[in-house]
């Protein structure tokens, strides 16, 4: 494939990332409310339907990153080729642990499904669903965040994106990196943890639709352009 062509198809990835993670994120979020885990539990079965929809549409986000790694790679690799390889690790990463949680949140589903006999005692099924609902996310979100600095840093020497995209992307991207730390010691949560990915959202839409229509040069008029 041409750089031309990796672009475009990274840009509708990015795209379709985004409109099938949110309401993946936003329906797992709505099953699984509850003040304690044993109401969790009782939520999570009243909406099976929607833990599977969830779970099919997060499936289809960690494919989106496992696109992304490649086609990124493609563009940025003749920047260099090191840090390109180590942004398409890290976004391999954040696919692969995103779909490792999904059989779990699963099993949980099974667990708060059953009934009569089969159900499990309730300390020990407390005891998975906290498990289950360390918030995974938090973890593919960091490899995440660390492929999206250096993809971004990439771009940005390359001169493939508007200059002040390409700031926007590094700077988001960073500030997640230090963020999600932070939270996994409980030092920030709630609100300020929400808060520290609407700059990423304010890259990442902005990328999609440059990508897409817009494309990157190929590396003969970029080179000349310099």
């Amino acid at each position: 494939m041409t750089r031309m062509a990796n672009a475009r198809l990274a840009g509708f990835t990015y795209l379709f990332y985004i409109a099938v993670a949110f309401p993946s994120m936003v329906l797992f979020a709505r099953a699984t409310s509850g003040d304690g885990m044993a109401e969790k539990l009782a939520n999570m079965a009243q909406h099976a339907a929607s833990v599977r929809v969830a779970a099919v549409l997060g499936l289809l986000g960690c494919l989106c990153a496992l696109v992304l790694a490649v086609t990124l790679y493609a563009i940025t690799r003749d920047q260099d080729r090191d840090l390109a390889m180590l942004g398409l690790t890290c976004r391999v990463a954040e696919g692969i642990i995103g779909a490792a949680s999904i059989p779990a949140s699963f099993g949980l589903l099974s667990i708060a499904l059953a009934s009569g006999t089969n159900a499990p005692d309730p300390a020990a099924a407390r005891a998975i669903g906290a498990f289950v609902l360390q918030q995974p996310e938090l973890i593919s979100g960091w490899f995440f965040a660390v492929g999206s600095t250096l993809f971004s840093w990439l771009l940005l020497r390359g001169r493939m994106i508007p200059v002040s995209l390409a700031w926007l992307g590094v700077v988001a991207s960073a500030l997640v990196v230090m963020g999600l730390p932070l939270a996994f010691g409980r030092v920030i949560s709630g609100t300020i943890t929400q808060l520290m990915w609407l700059p990423m959202a304010g890259f990442e839409i902005p990328l999609g639709f440059w990508l897409l229509i817009k494309g990157v040069p190929e590396l003969r008029a970029n080179l000349q352009g310099r």
